[in-house]
């Protein structure tokens, strides 16, 4: 680890561009040396995946480098690699391959998170907190660049979220609708990433203060239901009203929903029973009809009796 630490400070004497790249030389680097970026929103959980990620690493190593900075106060921050640096602690490797980068906090939040976004699933409490954090970085980085060049704000927030939504095919207003989801209790947040709760009603109850949210949870579970757009849309007004009291929500809650309404479900497991094998959805369809028919005729033929 010394070498490493040398060789990096010895890169860093030199402006050229060569010295530049070799700076960002793949190196291996023991695991103790380094630790997770602080704060970072990313969930590293021990999952399928991660079985699979390291019975990879065992047969062949890890293949792509974690990309890590310098922490002043010791060791190296992880900006990207999280999870390859988890399974490898589990597939019991003493070293991985790192670049290093020079990176000031800003730079090295946004770099962060464009790094692990480009995962496929990411939860919506991932994309909640990365939103923000990155925001947050390139509201400070128009800031100090202000302060340097002009009295004008560089970066607004719209304009900021435009600019993070662009990299992910997303408006910058959906940017800022997740955003929102930060402003959720924990306990509901892990609902929105279960899909317990959907994302539209998730954002209309972020504007929800913290002691209602906890109230919410008892009118959700008095309902046995999750909320529609609608009843959270509803919530949001009697908070801002000053009426979002526990009765009132379970009464919004312990309506029937219009869709309730328009459909039965029945689910297959429980139709399944009743039928061959090989019986298609449609058959059991034509099947449940036929007998409806004759039970209705049945009944019909008692009345006239």
């Amino acid at each position: 680890m010394a070498k490493a630490k040398t060789s990096i400070t010895t890169e860093n004497r030199s402006g050229s561009a060569a010295d530049a790249a070799a700076k960002e030389q793949r190196t291996e680097m023991p695991l103790s040396d380094l630790h997770p970026f602080e704060g970072h929103p990313f969930k590293v959980l021990d999952d399928e995946l991660m079985e699979q990620t390291v019975e990879s690493i065992k047969q062949i190593g890890v293949v792509s480098p974690l990309i890590v900075r310098p922490d002043p106060e010791g060791g190296f921050e992880i900006l990207s690699g999280h999870r390859r640096l988890h399974a490898a602690q589990l597939a019991g490797l003493e070293t991985v391959p790192v670049i290093v980068k020079e990176m000031d906090d800003d730079a090295a939040i946004i770099f962060m998170v464009d790094s692990n976004l480009q995962r496929e699933n990411i939860l919506p409490s991932e994309r909640a907190f990365s939103y923000k954090m990155k925001l947050e970085a390139m509201k400070h980085q128009g800031t100090r660049n202000d302060l340097e060049t002009t009295s004008r704000q560089v970066v607004g927030k719209l304009e900021a979220a435009d600019t993070i939504g662009e990299q992910t095919g997303e408006s910058g207003r959906q940017v800022q609708r997740f955003i929102r989801l930060t402003n959720l209790i924990p306990e509901i947040l892990d609902m929105v990433d279960e899909k317990k709760i959907a994302f539209n009603p998730a954002v209309e109850l972020s504007y929800l203060k913290p002691s209602e949210q906890k109230e919410f949870l008892e009118a959700m579970d008095y309902a046995q239901a999750s909320p529609s757009l609608s009843q959270a849309q509803r919530l949001k007004k009697l908070s801002q009203e000053g009426g979002c009291t526990l009765d009132a929500m379970c009464e919004v809650m312990n309506e029937i929903k219009k869709d309730e309404l328009d459909h039965v479900t029945i689910k297959n497991e429980v139709l399944r029973k009743y039928f061959p094998k090989s019986y298609t959805p449609k058959q059991m369809q034509d099947t449940i009809i036929r007998l409806l028919e004759k039970w209705q005729r049945s009944k019909q033929r008692d009345m006239e009796r």
